[in-house]
């Protein structure tokens, strides 16, 4: 009873999207295992960048540069797999999206201006090196690579590409979750002064945590390259989506609370509801009107949460 509690927002999420599912069955009689898949492959890079925004919003930060870093490490594996092949290429691009992810966590740590404004000015600096390494959309992902995300040939009735981004957010985040580190990213995103005063490496953490932030930004940038089959330098639209789908999972923008499984229900249930608009025939137009409404209200109703919070703490 006590896990059901803690994890009621998550099996809400949960529940909404069977029942959104259930919606988009009724509209289109012929949806099923096929629609389920194209739904997962589409949702991948945008599951990947939540996960990665929610690593550093529960750290009590934000990163305004994980579509950047996504497009940097997009071009970077699509330019080496030309050269060295899949494996290398995946391994280097992996290693390059951490170090990004660190260096915007050292920076925030070192020059103590507020993550907003680092990362910013780093979304910036990251979008620049994207368009060094492929000035257009160039390279070619392995075709193994493509295939991965294809199908549903691991689990029966299970789109790989949903398996990938389960298996993948599990492997990182679960270890990270029960060890020190992942006690210390949750105190010093709940209370950064309390945590120090704890004996807490509050910085340290803080720049770990971007490290991790970072290398979810290389595996949406490899699952974008998956997706298209090639490296794309122009930041794709992850940055708001990822925002909205971390503040509807649960994670409070203000940190400390809330997990990675939430968030990544959350893309599955913004993107269904784009689908639905669809399928019922809105025009493109208004289904992006309404998916950017979705978003900014969701935006705006986590802001809102912060600062009652922070009142009442006051």
């Amino acid at each position: 009873m006590n896990l059901i509690r803690k994890q009621a927002w998550v099996m809400g999420l949960l529940g909404l999207f069977v029942a959104l599912l259930l919606v988009t069955k009724l509209i289109q009689p012929n949806f099923g295992v096929n629609g389920l898949e194209s739904l997962a492959r589409a949702a991948l890079p945008f599951a990947f960048a939540t996960a990665a925004m929610a690593v550093a919003v529960i750290v009590g930060g934000i990163d305004l540069s994980v579509a950047s870093m996504m497009a940097v490490c997009s071009v970077t594996a699509a330019v080496l797999m030309e050269g060295i092949g899949g494996v290398p290429a995946i391994t280097i691009t992996l290693a390059v999206g951490t170090l990004m992810g660190l260096i915007n966590g050292t920076l925030v740590v070192v020059t103590r201006v507020p993550d907003i404004v680092v990362t910013l000015a780093m979304l910036f600096v990251w979008q620049g090196t994207a368009l060094l390494i492929l000035e257009t959309p160039g390279g070619a992902a392995t075709p193994w690579m493509r295939n991965a995300i294809t199908g549903s040939f691991i689990v029966p009735g299970l789109p790989n590409a949903l398996i990938i981004v389960a298996v993948t957010v599990a492997a990182v985040w679960i270890p990270i979750r029960r060890s020190k580190l992942g006690l210390a990213i949750y105190a010093t995103g709940s209370d950064e002064t309390a945590a120090f005063r704890s004996g807490v490496a509050t910085g340290r953490t803080k720049a770990m945590a971007y490290g991790i932030t970072g290398l979810f930004s290389a595996c949406g940038g490899l699952s974008l390259l998956a997706l298209t089959g090639v490296g794309e330098p122009v930041p794709g639209p992850y940055l708001l989506a990822a925002v909205a789908s971390v503040v509807l999972g649960g994670v409070i923008l203000g940190g400390g609370v809330g997990g990675l499984l939430g968030p990544i229900i959350a893309v599955f249930i913004l993107r269904i509801i784009r689908t639905i608009l669809t399928l019922a025939g809105f025009d493109p137009n208004v289904t992006t009107i309404v998916e950017g409404t979705i978003m900014v209200g969701v935006v705006m109703f986590g802001a809102f949460l912060v600062q009652r919070s922070r009142r009442q703490a006051a």
